[in-house]
């Protein structure tokens, strides 16, 4: 199991960790896409789950901004 943090964080600054998940999912998004395409069943596990847990911290993030 993962240790857990506890971070403080401005809006800004939340809204600014949501912005740059956001571009790294959609980048992983992407790459399971092409992955799949070229039928590379590793890669699209891998770049699937990656996804998952990012997609998951975003939310997470999310949350706390009003």
């Amino acid at each position: 199991m993962s240790k857990t943090v506890t971070l403080q964080l401005s809006e800004d600054e939340a809204e600014i960790l949501v912005d740059a998940l956001e571009s790294d999912l959609e980048g992983y998004v992407e790459a399971a896409r092409d992955a799949r395409a070229n039928r590379n069943h590793n890669e699209v596990a891998t770049f699937t789950a990656a996804s998952e847990r990012i997609g998951t911290v975003l939310k997470k993030v999310q949350a706390l901004i009003p």
